[in-house]
Order: C-alpha cells, then structure tokens, then sequence
C-alpha cells in the first residue's frame, strides 16, 4: 500500500516536518526514526511510504536542520485505518493541530465525558460500507449535543449537491473524530463542500458551519485510491461554547442527611439543584484529609496532610450503613440532628461523632468487607500511596502529634516497616486498616457523586493547592522533594500589606524533573477519578514561588524562586555603592522605634534592643529572627492571656524592626548576592535615603519585579506544566491573581490553560474587570472564597462601590448603600453574557439576587480571611439543598438569565 502523508506548515528556516507513528517505516514512535516529510509548493509539506500496515497511528513533529526535536504536534494520535483490501493508494491530508486552537479546551474531560458523551454508537444514514475510490471526510469535533451528529454537503452529487435532505451523515464510531467514505470519481472533481449539525430528533439539518465552502482540489482519483481529508474547526455562527458553574465548599453544604457539615452525598442535591437552574459545573474546595492536630485548626483545607486521601469529614455516615450497636446508633443520631441544626460548622464536634461512628462500623463490618471484590480493587489500585497514609495517621494519633520528628525510630520513612506494619499479623494492624475502611467508603461515595453529576451533564472542578503541609505524609515519605527549610508564601497584595506566610515548604523542582515529575503526575492521576475540571491554586508558583526562609515569619521577607540576584559587580555598574550593614541588615533608629511603639519604646530599648553605635540599634541575640520573637511571644500569651491583643501588637512591631531592610541575601549562590526586599519604599531605611540613592534603587527594582525575570520564569514553568498537563484529560484552570510576571499571560494561552478573571480583582492597572473584556479561554467570577461576598464588599467602602456603579454598571445618581437584589442581579447578568468560557458564581452571590432567600447579614457568609493565618473554615449555607430545590420562582429566573446568557445551548 502506498500512503502519501501531506501537511501544510509554515516552518522556520532550518525546520523540518516529519511523520512518527507505529509503523516501522514510521519509526514506531521513535522520534530519532521518524519519516521525514520533502517541503513542496507554498507552505506544503509531503512524503510517500510502502506500508503494509492497514491500521495505524501517528503524529507529526518539527525537527531542526540538527534532527533535534523541536515540537510534536498537539493532541491525541491519528489513527489511519483502512478497511478495505481494495485501496492500494491512500492519501492523507492533514492540518497540524495546535494546543493554541480553542478546540484544544474541547478535547477534555468534561466535554468527551459528560457534556457530549457519545452514550452509544449507532450506524451512520447513508454511510457506505465499502467503496472502491473516492474521499473519506475526517472531522474532528468534540461540540456536538446529544441527539445530534455532524453530516457533510457539497457542489456534487454524492454529497447531495448542497440539498439538505441528501446530507451525508458521518460516523461517531470513533468520536471526537467524525468520518463517512464517499464514493467519488474523477468527473467529479474538484469540488466544494461544509459540514453541518443534524438533528436526529427533528431528522433535519440544523446548523451550518459558518465560514467559507471548504475545497477539495485534487483532481483526479485513481482505482484503488481513498483521499483522506481529514479537517478541523467546525465553525458555529452561535459563537464559541460557552456555561455556568456554581461555587460553594463541601463542608457548606447543608441537608437533611447531614452530620453538621456538607458531605460527598449531598453532592447529588447540588447537581439536582445545578441542573433546575442551567448550571454544568460544580467548583469545590480541596476535600484532602487536613487532620492534623485533632481541632479545629485543622479546618483548613490547603493543609492536606496526604495529597491523595480524602478527608473523613465527608463521609456520610448512614451510607456506610446503621451500626449494630442500637444505643450507639441513637446516641451518635441524637448528635448528628443536633449538629446539623448549627449554623456553622463545629468541626471538632462533627469529627469526634464521626471518628466513634468509624471506628464502631470497622469492628462490626470491616472482616467482611474486606472480602469484598470492590474493596479488593480499591485497595490494590491505591495502596501505593494508602499503606504510607494509614500508617502515618495510626502513628499521628499514636504520638499525638502529626510532627514525625518525634516519632522515634520511625522519625525517618522506611519502607520495610511500612510493609510489616500493613500486615494483618502485625499488633498494629487494625489501628491501621481502619483508615483503609474510611478511605474505602469516601471513595465510593465521591466516586458515585462523580458518576451521577456527569450522567446528568454536570461536572466537579476539584483544587490543587500549590503546597503541601509541612507535617505530612508526603514529606516524610519522600522530603527530598521538598525544601523543607522554607516556606511558601506570597507577597504583599490587598489580602495583607504584609504577605502571606502558608507555612508550607517549598518544592524542590529539580528533584522532581529527575523522574518526570511523578509524584505530580501521580497526584492528578488519582484527582481525575473523581473531577473532570480543576484549578490550580496560584498557577504564579509554577513560575516562581514566594520562598521565604525558616527563619522569617511575615511574607514581606520572602524572595522569588527561582530568581536572578544582584551581584556586588551589578551594584557597581548601576553606581550603586552596597553597605552591606545599611542595606542587608535592619535599620532601627531611635527615631523609629519611637514611632513604631510610641509610649512603649523605652520597655523596647530596654528589654530586645542594644545600641552597637551612637543612635544606631539592633535586637538581642534572643530576638534576632522573626522566629525566635515568634516563639518568644506564645510563650508569654500562653502565660498572661488576659495581654494577648498588647502583646500581638508588641510582636508586630519587633516584626516591622526587622523586616526594615532593602536586600535579603540570596541563598545557594557562588558569590555573594542579593535580591531586593519586596515593597521596600515602605521602609524606614528607603526614607531616610538620600534622592540620588533612591533613584537608583527605583530602577533597580522595577527591572527585578518587572522586568528581569520575564524570559527566564517562561522557561521555569514551560518545563513543568507541560508535563502536568499531558499526565491527564482534565480541563485546567490557573487561579493567576496577585503579582502576574509577563510570562504568564502567554504560556497559559500556549498551554490552552483557563486564566481566572475575578471582576473587582484585576491583573493589570484597572480597577474592575468589566465582564466583557474577559478573553474566552478564562473564568469569570463575582469572587473567590478568599474574598468578601458581593454583599459584604459593596458595604465596605462607598467610594469604591460609586466607581463601580457608574463606570461597570452604568448607573448615575448616589450609590445604594445594600447591594439590593436588582443589583446583584445586574452584576450576574454582566457575567453570564461576557464572552469567558465559564462564569463560575459563590453561592453567596448568586442568592444574592433574592430578597427573600439570602439572609440578613453578609458578614456571615465569609468562608477565608487570608491575612488570618488561624482563620476557622466553618460557613454553611443557610437553606438545605432540598429547599433549594423548591424555590421553583429563584431558579426558574436563574435558568431564564443562563438561557439568556447563551450558555446552555446543546451544541
């Protein structure tokens, strides 16, 4: 058989295209083995091979005039098979696919699972099933609805010259990817042709695409030969696909089956509810297990202590089934009807509840369970990562803390003790495999919450936190992955004029990058089983992080990683002289003591400084470290808690008196260098600079923040995410707020990663996002769980809401002081007609709309206070999903403005 590969590409000067594939003429998919391709008129490139082979697969790639790769193409392999023994000539012209195209986005988990799932296959109206010559129509498109299917019209007879009533119907057999053979001769060439959508149910064509008629220009086709057209880019005069999504945490969920907190089941509700009001999407918080410390502390859900099992909050406990003990049955009944009557959540008495319910339901049921095949299966697919999880929390609760330092002999991970711990003859075993029947269940449970929302064409958006808790499994199992000597953070921004400080260590990129990134890859593998969609939480990190050392506390001492320090020679050459002492050490003056402290400076100078020259300060031995004052202080409000707002703020300060410097030393560096202190103009010693100095330093700063870094952390991320993104079909949305490098705007494109547009949270100089000055490939949001309401943000601060008034809604006259119903509602209008791909809503802002649902105070309804580090993650919504259910005006006028907002269409 001989088969002629043709692409048009327009390559650079020294570019080649090749074809890789698994025939051994293809080099079966060794790219140093590829079939090159000869460039031939304009932009096309083409080369022919004798293949035996009648079904096969292949992708196209660029190599230098060096034969060194330079790019596969994107997307799935192309699969060639040819049927009948009758072709003995095949050609095949194709169009290179890039991860740019929008298309790309389609090709993902919720579209091939859920929204255009193909449920079954069913042979095509007029497809042949055997021709001797002619074109096969290949058409790659992912957006066609339930009961519809992509059929082809054209200027000849075979393709039913243009009549609507003689279209040809393409085959879903192997769906995204659309293709029918036509019979075909040479009279009838060349000819024009478009695709369309059909409806199965009207039994009439739909939709046309909406572009110019595509050309076929061969001209001649030979006995025996198949043009294989394979094309791309069905164009929709409706525009690009576009839906809604709801917001809200899993422990705020509210139903009648709960245990004072949202659990996995009442997913299903949400999804019910999701579907009555047009919404396909459903955006949640992490639901890894956070439990730590056994309080409340533990509630926060970027602080998984494993990033893979799932917290035992949201177990449902009566579908894990009723215990045999009838009175401890009553006893834990009676509770979880009081707790689920709270208004919050009390974390600590739901997982005390729970915690005697698991243990009782493993003593009664875990023997035969065990025996079970499904238990069987999930414990063999996950137990690469469930023994290490198991054993961790039995030895968490055995030491009574999760700080595996002080664990003993097993401070340090072996895996051999691992090993002899999960078995059944070990003393420990049961204290262990309890924690195997918990994940077992959570599992399930998610999983078929998963299964009944994508049946039901809806999908879970899961979170990626970008760091790991410093006391986990995944840090002692491997903290070679880890700088565990640091913490990641973020800089100063409007959440905290003194960054944020996440306590979590920082990862050890190089490390990872030696195994291809596994431990990531292993970590999206197993969140794909349960979401379709997720976001990655501060996608900036994988750029760089905000690094700040052990030592420090605030996030104003970090520095970026990685970065490119100043030099003592670049200091020099920018006439900069560098007193190491002024410039790398804190400033303390009496002057600034003084206003820092006001009436306490004297008990300052006395108890944590001493002068080393005239005027001139610096702290005690004892307090030289934001740590060492850290520490000093929970001592002292453990002992006189009655002081403890006195003694916050004493800490403050002793704080601000050493973070009062313009460099922090670069660490790991050959020579000597540094990188400049984020938000320096705010020091004491960049005020008491002379204006020659200053000015230098300004240039200086900008280039470091703005400028410097650009090229260089393109190509810190561009060695990560890709590997990410290859690891699964998940859709991929970057939660990219804060201090945006330049970079990052076009990697997110190149990449077709979903950027997060939060309307009174730009990233560039304006201050609103106008809905629709949103690109496509993003999500569009009223706001996030680390911000305020709606409700509560338009009470804050009038001026700004009178801005907001007249510039994004167009409104004259004096701003209300509430956001009143019909405010709210505008503002979800604006989003849902702006042209993001996803407008994605709290539910706190979408009850907004409704004077009679939404409750008196907004304040309530807070979920995250970033600049709090010991923030209580305890909000619950106030109506159960089965009265939201009900309220049957709301969502049929939520429905009414998603219909409106053109995103519910089939197709």
């Amino acid at each position: 058989m001989k088969i002629t590969f043709k692409i048009d590409f327009r390559a650079q000067w020294g570019q080649s295209i090749y074809v890789c594939g698994s025939s051994s003429v293809l080099g079966q998919w060794d790219e140093s083995k590829a079939f090159p391709l000869s460039p031939g008129a304009g932009e096309s490139w083409e080369g022919h091979a004798e293949m035996d082979d009648v079904k096969l697969s292949y992708k196209y790639l660029i190599k230098s005039e060096a034969e060194e790769l330079i790019e596969w193409e994107a997307g799935d392999n192309r699969i060639l098979s040819i049927k009948s023994a009758k072709h003995t000539n095949v050609v095949a012209q194709d169009q290179w696919r890039s991860d740019h195209e929008v298309v790309s986005s389609l090709l993902t988990s919720p579209f091939l699972n859920a929204y255009f799932k193909r449920e079954a296959v069913s042979p095509s109206k007029g497809k042949p099933t055997s021709i001797k010559a002619g074109v096969r129509f290949q058409l790659r498109a992912p957006r066609v609805g339930k009961n519809y299917k992509i059929g082809v019209l054209g200027s000849v007879a075979a393709l039913g010259n243009w009549d609507e009533s003689e279209v040809v119907l393409l085959s879903d057999d192997s769906f995204p990817m659309w293709q029918v053979d036509v019979p075909i001769v040479s009279s009838e060439t060349p000819f024009e042709y478009k695709y369309v959508i059909y409806s199965e149910l009207e039994q009439k064509v739909v939709t046309w695409e909406s572009r110019v008629n595509r050309y076929f220009s061969i001209r001649s086709i030979a006995k025996g030969q198949i043009h294989i057209c394979s094309d791309e880019n069905f164009e929709y005069p409706v525009g690009n696909w576009k839906a809604a999504g709801i917001a809200i945490p899993v422990f705020s969920l509210r139903s009648t089956s709960g245990t004072g907190v949202g659990e996995f089941t009442d997913i299903n509700l949400l999804t019910d509810w999701s579907v009555k009001i047009g919404m396909k999407l459903i955006q949640i918080l992490p639901v890894n297990d956070t439990t730590a410390n056994h309080n409340w502390v533990d509630s926060y859900p970027y602080a998984a202590i494993s990033v893979q099992a799932l917290h035992p909050i949201y177990a449902n406990l009566q579908a894990i089934g009723n215990l045999k003990d009838k009175q401890l049955q009553k006893e834990i009944d009676q509770e979880r009807d009081r707790l689920n009557h709270l208004s919050a959540v009390d974390y600590e008495a739901v997982m005390s509840i729970k915690s005697r319910f698991f243990k009782a339901s493993f003593e009664e049921s875990f023997n035969q369970t065990s025996k079970q095949a499904d238990y069987k299966a999930f414990y063999k697919g996950n137990q690469h990562w469930l023994d290490d999880y198991a054993v961790f929390s039995m030895l968490r609760d055995k030491y009574s803390s999760p700080d595996f330092s002080t664990w003993q002999e097993l401070s340090i991970y072996n895996a051999k003790t691992i090993q002899d711990m999960v078995s059944p003859q070990h003393k420990s075993y049961r204290d262990v495999a309890v924690h195997f029947y918990i994940q077992y269940h959570l599992d399930k449970q998610l999983k078929e919450a998963t299964q009944y929302a994508r049946k039901l064409g809806v999908v879970l958006k899961g979170d990626i936190p970008i760091g790991i808790y410093r006391n986990s499994v995944d840090a002692w199992v491997a903290p070679e992955l880890f700088n565990m000597d640091c913490q990641a953070g973020a800089p100063p921004d409007d959440f905290s004029i003194s960054g944020q400080n996440w306590g979590f260590p920082t990862y050890n990129w190089e490390k990872m990058q030696e195994d291809g990134f596994s431990w990531w890859k292993d970590r999206l593998v197993k969140m794909s089983e349960y979401f379709d969609v997720f976001r990655i939480d501060h996608i900036l990190g994988f750029f760089r992080i905000w690094e700040i050392p052990f030592e420090h506390v605030e996030g104003i001492m970090g520095r970026f990683n990685p970065a490119l320090p100043i030099g003592y020679d670049e200091f020099n050459r920018r006439n900069i002289y560098f007193d190491h002492h002024r410039f790398a050490t804190p400033y303390i003056r009496t002057h600034t003591v003084r206003q820092i402290f006001n009436n306490h400076a004297d008990e300052v100078f006395h108890e944590y400084l001493e002068e080393y020259a005239q005027d001139c300060f610096q702290l005690k031995s004892d307090f030289d470290t934001q740590r060492k004052v850290k520490l000093h202080f929970d001592d002292l409000i453990n002992e006189q808690s009655e002081r403890s707002d006195f003694l916050n703020w004493m800490r403050t300060g002793l704080y601000r008196l050493l973070s009062d410097v313009l460099f922090l030393e670069a660490p790991l560096t050959d020579a000597q260098a540094f990188n400049p202190r984020i938000a320096m103009h705010s020091t004491f010693s960049y005020q008491d600079m002379d204006d020659y100095t200053k000015s230098k330093l300004d240039q200086l700063y900008n280039d470091y923040f703005y400028h410097r870094h650009n090229d260089f952390w393109r190509e810190s991320a561009m060695r990560k995410l890709p590997a990410l993104k290859a690891a699964t079909d998940m859709l991929i949305c970057g939660e990219d707020l804060g201090m945006v490098p330049a970079s990052v705007p076009g990697v997110m494109t190149e990449l077709s990663l979903l950027s997060l547009a939060i309307q009174r949270m730009p990233n560039d100089d304006r201050e609103f996002w106008h809905p629709a000055d949103t690109d496509y490939l993003s999500v569009t949001s009223t706001g996030s769980h680390d911000m305020t309401t709606l409700r509560e943000w338009w009470q804050e601060d009038t001026e700004s809401t009178q801005r907001f008034y007249k510039q994004i809604m167009a409104q004259s006259g004096a701003v209300p002081y509430y956001c009143e119903p019909w405010i709210a509602k505008e503002i979800i209008d604006q989003h849902l007609h702006s042209p993001s791909m996803w407008a994605i809503f709290p539910i706190q802002d979408l009850i907004a709309m409704d004077g009679s649902l939404r409750i008196d105070s907004p304040e309530s309804e807070r979920i995250n206070i970033p600049a709090n580090p010991q923030h209580y993650w305890r909000y619950r919504f106030h109506l159960t999903m089965e009265e939201m259910l009900l309220q049957d005006g709301f969502n049929g006028l939520v429905r009414q403005m998603v219909d409106q907002g053109g995103r519910s269409a089939d197709y």
